[in-house]
């Protein structure tokens, strides 16, 4: 590439990445891009894992430095931050939409929001048939971020991405 891309290009080129556990959503509309830094020829990118050990990180980097070399950019590092800590509050409410769609029920509420003490979040609605008669069956689902519900009405099981 001729000239050097733009800090809001290179955003632009990383919402092409996809979640590699849920698909439907990006990494940044997953809230896991935390900035990009150019400096002479180098660009990082900061991103902050959904949970430490999180093994979808892996794929993340490496998606990200395949995504930059397609424009040029060769000397690429991506810092792991943990501070802040990662919460669902930085989803954003269009990937909430997408994996309302996709059929995991996201988070309704705030991440302080401790309802989820009591065994069931405020609110949690079946994604398929909209109904709040839900079961958590086990408090992990598909992945240590969600747990898993059944849905009484329409007895379809349902993962629930949990306020962290």
């Amino acid at each position: 590439m001729s000239t050097t891309p733009t800090t809001e290009n290179i955003f632009k080129l990383l919402s092409e990445i996809p979640d590699p556990e849920i698909p439907v959503i990006n990494i940044i509309e997953l809230g896991i891009l935390r900035d990009v830094k150019q400096e002479g020829d180098q660009c990082t990118v900061v991103i902050t894992p959904t949970y430490s050990g999180c093994p979808a990180m892996k794929v993340i980097e490496d998606d990200i430095r395949i995504k930059l070399k397609e424009i040029g950019i060769d000397n690429v590092k991506v810092d792991l931050v943990y501070t802040p800590a990662w919460t669902t509050d930085w989803i954003s409410d269009e990937a909430k939409e997408k994996l309302r769609a996709y059929g995991i029920a996201p988070p309704e509420h705030s991440s302080i929001d401790k309802s989820l003490l009591t065994g069931k979040p405020r609110h949690l609605r079946c994604p398929q048939c909209k109904s709040e008669n839900v079961t958590m069956i086990s408090q992990f689902g598909s992945t240590a971020c969600k747990a898993l519900y059944r849905c009484n009405d329409c007895k379809e099981p349902f993962d629930y991405f949990k306020c962290i």
